[in-house]
């Protein structure tokens, strides 16, 4: 188990003693045990406790404050020393969309833990669309339109964006022929962004923006917004990756295919240092190596 310190700066990231158990893989109570201890040496009261939730007294935010930059500087040590040999090695932390993860980022990391015997990985899957950037990971995969951070950024690419529908749903709406169609159709979308702002299409250099604010069902999930347009429940605003063997089977049929959507933007989001652990520089150039199929063909 991490030392008794590294423990309270986890439960206060994690908010419940519950979650920190989970991501160190023991129990509460055994957290909770370290955390007593820690106070009881300290002689101050760290964490107001409730059943859901912990959050830190106002002495216990300023500890993990000042903890929490020590604990900073501590790995900027460790990097820099790491970096000195150039080899991958200590714990990565990676935070990614759900789906993104499990097609893009875990063969990266599963080649990099053969190559490296000496690294570990902690992978976070998060929704990916409308969290906020951290610096509680080594690296952070984000889509869309990124937040005011102080994080160093890294494009991995621009994501084309299509509309399909399964034939179930065809048979009772009619398949839209223009942009404008669209108004009168049930969306489903898997971000608030998507159903904030306009969509845009473009056509022979024509812009047109179209609201879809009535979409049946918003999900941070591909997979379950892939789903629900295979049932029927609506329109899917989507990358072409999910759909592909859909496509080919003719079970999902694409829509307004002489328009082209505005892609949205997939970035590798990692915290601005003079020294770049040599784990967190593999991990970005093999991301920059892959070949996403993100492509409309």
């Amino acid at each position: 188990m991490e030392s008794t310190e590294r423990i309270f700066l986890r439960v206060v990231e994690a908010g419940s003693f519950k979650a920190a158990a989970e991501q160190l893989g023991t129990d509460p109570s055994a957290v909770s045990r370290k955390v007593m201890a820690l106070e009881e040496r300290l002689g101050v009261k760290l964490l107001q406790r409730s059943p859901r939730r912990s959050t830190p007294t106002e002495t216990g935010l300023l500890y993990y404050e000042g903890m929490r930059r020590l604990t900073d500087e501590q790995s900027a040590l460790e990097a820099r020393v790491s970096s000195v040999a150039d080899t991958a090695q200590g714990l990565l932390r990676v935070s990614a969309p759900l789906e993104f993860g499990l097609a893009f980022v875990v063969p990266v990391l599963k080649d990099m833990v053969t190559q490296y015997p000496e690294l570990r990985v902690e992978l976070r899957f998060n929704s990916g669309y409308a969290e906020a950037p951290t610096s509680h990971f080594d690296v952070e995969i984000h889509v869309g339109d990124l937040p005011d951070s102080n994080l160093m950024c890294k494009k991995l690419a621009d994501m084309p964006m299509i509309l399909v529908a399964s034939r179930g749903y065809l048979e009772t709406h009619p398949p839209p022929q223009t942009a404008q169609d669209l108004k009168h159709h049930d969306f489903l979308l898997f971000s608030k962004q998507q159903r904030e702002l306009p969509l845009e299409l473009h056509r022979q250099g024509k812009r047109e923006r179209v609201h879809v604010t009535d979409g049946k069902f918003t999900v941070n999930s591909l997979t379950a917004v892939r789903d629900l347009v295979v049932e029927g429940f609506g329109i899917g605003l989507a990358p072409m990756w999910p759909y592909r063997k859909l496509l080919e089977t003719g079970e999902v049929v694409r829509l307004l295919e002489g328009y082209q959507l505005s892609p949205y933007p997939w970035y590798a989001l990692y915290p601005g240092a003079a020294f770049v652990p040599a784990k967190t520089r593999r991990f970005l150039n093999l991301l920059g190596q892959i070949e996403f199929e993100f492509d409309y063909r």
